[in-house]
């Protein structure tokens, strides 16, 4: 009887936030331990994938970041495309609040960002790094306090947290790339016009499309262009409808079958990889360097502002309501979680600060720890206080 909660406590959000945090905890202890050395041989190890006239060598921590995020993103993509046709992204009435909501939590973080490192000894190359909503953890701590909170809370977070993470993936694209290999890029988008031309056949075996999509991203790494972008295009090939006589969507099929490995073993082994920053050595000034108090004033105060600003804006010109049954007190918690920003964060702050050495690492881990943390914590209280007066006034 005891296996039952467990597995359904696996099958929730609060799940996956935990392992990724859990794996984020593990790599700070041991980064900051007697094994510290082991673990940065570990994670720099240099590891060679050769398949044909595929060869690359890249660290274990690269490979992680280049290779196995592009499955993160493949999900998300998939996500996305799912909400666009089928769920909330699909009515424009419905669409319009956590668009425009998304969007004002990419623009504040960016101008508190900016404001902060406008000075002497400013780092202004990671204004982007606030841009993102780590969904996972976002939606676990809203799982936390959400028992007596409206089902329209959690949808609206979902898509606004979808939305921002593509916004988020077009500025990857559109910032952060290597050496353009033309060669390379043309065998890429030969290999997306094959996924294309293949989402046109619903019965086509799976192991045709993992074969088109290992083959997008074995291209689009060597072709210099970040993999994240192949994963999204690649999951917009994916076919809504079903496969044959099969019930289930080849989509939804996708979906299932990947977030399991994605929420505890992906997403994981990407904070294991990432999060790990020795701080021996590192002077304690980083807490107040420019970087560090501008990424977490970016997430803990841009981002709740940006949200709830335009949020306002939106509802205040009639352009949508607020989500069904809920009150400002309830969305202005919500707004705090979106200052969650841990996978997005690190994932491009990596990218912004590539080079920048161990002291901007630190910084950067720093500042989102602390920026994310704020954020859970404030939203958690106000969205446990909500629910308790809500709980209070239905007399329970």
């Amino acid at each position: 009887m005891a296996l039952r909660p467990t597995l359904d406590f696996l099958k929730t959000e609060a799940g996956g936030g935990v392992a990724l945090i859990a794996a984020a905890v593990v790599a700070l202890a041991l980064a900051n331990s007697p094994w510290s050395a082991d673990y940065f041989a570990l994670i720099q190890h240099d590891l060679t994938i050769t398949f044909g006239g595929f060869s690359q060598t890249l660290t274990l921590q690269d490979w992680v970041k280049d290779g196995l995020m592009a499955v993160f993103f493949f999900v998300v993509g998939l996500e996305i495309k799912q909400e666009v046709l089928k769920g909330e992204l699909s009515s424009p009435r419905k669409l319009a609040l956590p668009v425009i909501a998304a969007l004002g939590g990419m623009i504040g973080p960016a101008l508190v960002y900016l404001a902060v490192n406008a000075g002497p000894g400013g780092a202004l190359q990671g204004w982007p790094v606030g841009s993102a909503t780590d969904i996972a953890f976002a939606l676990a701590a809203l799982a936390l306090v959400g028992r007596n909170l409206p089902e329209s809370l959690r949808l609206f977070l979902l898509t606004l947290a979808i939305a921002d993470d593509l916004g988020a993936v077009g500025l990857i694209g559109a910032l952060y790339h290597s050496q353009i290999h033309y060669a390379d890029l043309l065998g890429a988008g030969a290999s997306l016009a094959g996924l294309i031309l293949l989402s046109r056949w619903n019965e086509a075996p799976f192991l045709f499309r993992m074969i088109g999509f290992l083959t997008l991203g074995a291209f689009t790494l060597q072709s210099g262009v970040n993999t994240s972008l192949a994963g999204v295009a690649a999951a917009l090939t994916v076919p809504i409808g079903a496969r044959g006589r099969e019930p289930e969507p080849v989509l939804k099929h996708f979906m299932d079958s990947l977030h399991p490995y994605v929420a505890y073993g992906v997403l994981p082994l990407f904070a294991f990889t990432v999060a790990g920053v020795s701080f021996a050595g590192v002077p304690w000034r980083i807490l107040a360097a420019p970087a560090t108090l501008g990424i977490i004033a970016a997430l803990f105060l841009g981002k709740q502002a940006g949200v709830l600003g335009a949020a306002w804006l939106c509802i205040r010109t009639g352009l949508a309501r607020r989500p069904t049954g809920s009150t400002w007190l309830e969305l202005y918690g919500v707004a705090l979680l979106c200052g969650i920003g841990f996978t997005m964060s690190l994932f491009i702050g990596d990218l912004a600060f590539a080079g920048g050495g161990e002291t901007a690492h630190a910084q950067l881990v720093a500042g989102i720890g602390a920026g994310s943390l704020l954020s859970a914590a404030a939203g958690v209280a106000v969205l446990g206080f909500a629910g308790r007066r809500r709980r209070a006034l239905r007399g329970g």
